[in-house]
């Protein structure tokens, strides 16, 4: 079986809901959740506990897009099905899609032992990669065209998005604010990017939990004493993390990603600091 020490509840419930809020903000859930335990006093959270956080945000995004979901499988299989006219004008883009996976798969393989054992630990490289990527994210936001719906995306956009999408191992850098920079980048108007950013993450965080949770199997399973975090961690992540994706896309229509950037500068000049003052 595995080594797992007990989690307190109060650290469960915490580290979920932050899990479900900052994998769909674009201010970095691998930085907060690699924080918080760092800041609080807490024992990293165990592999146990980050499996039912993957399977709780894969399943606030299928909650969340199921009808989208449905319509851009049936219509990559040649099937007139969905209601949703903007994804009607693009029958290939569940295969945009899965040729845009392809490079977060790669890169995943290949710096897995580094994002585990070296890059998740480094706490200058995380406050970095927070303040770089808002940088991006307010020169995206400033002079990208917005005039593409997700009717209009295509294969050069998917596949600028899906490499940006590989960035995102890196601790620190927001699967969803890259993506969401990229895809302003590309031309798409808000509400589009944070839409195709989520649909896009789907088979990879997909994946990514299916990959954990059979190397979880291998190794004897979940421990008794881990079922209650386990289904809480699932449960909370998915309901905090549905209702920010709903939150999110309703606040872009009207409005810029100027706060995020304001949080994710601010927050990174935060963790140099701390990290430093700490080190010294």
């Amino acid at each position: 079986m595995l080594d797992c020490p007990f989690m307190p509840l109060v650290q469960v419930v915490v580290l979920a809901v932050l899990q479900g809020i900052t994998e769909f903000f674009p201010i970095s859930s691998s930085a907060h959740l690699a924080l918080a335990p760092w800041l609080l006093g807490w024992q990293d959270q165990t592999l146990v506990f980050d499996i039912a956080l993957h399977f709780g945000t894969l399943a606030a995004v299928l909650m969340y897009f199921w009808r989208e979901w449905l319509q851009i499988l049936a219509q990559g299989f040649g099937l007139s099905w969905g209601q949703d006219e903007h994804l009607r004008r693009n029958p290939r883009l569940l295969w945009l899609i899965a040729a845009a996976t392809v490079p977060v798969g790669v890169a995943g393989l290949l710096f897995e032992d580094y994002v585990e054992n070296y890059w998740r630990h480094n706490r200058f490289l995380i406050g970095a990669m927070l303040i770089a990527v808002g940088l991006l994210m307010w020169a995206a936001d400033r002079w990208g065209k917005q005039a593409k719906d997700i009717g209009r995306v295509s294969t050069a956009d998917a596949l600028s998005v899906g490499l940006a999408q590989a960035i995102a191992v890196i601790p620190g850098t927001s699967r969803s604010g890259i993506t969401i920079t990229a895809a302003l980048f590309r031309g798409l108007d808000r509400p589009t990017a944070a839409r195709f950013s989520f649909l896009i993450a789907t088979p990879a965080i997909g994946a990514a939990a299916a990959k954990a949770f059979f190397d979880l199997l291998r190794r004897g399973g979940i421990p008794s004493g881990m079922y209650t975090p386990f289904i809480l961690g699932v449960l909370l992540s998915a309901i905090s993390g549905c209702l920010v994706i709903a939150g999110l896309l309703r606040f872009l229509r009207t409005h810029s990603l100027i706060f995020f950037v304001y949080y994710r500068v601010i927050f990174g000049i935060i963790v140099i600091a701390l990290a430093a003052i700490l080190r010294a």
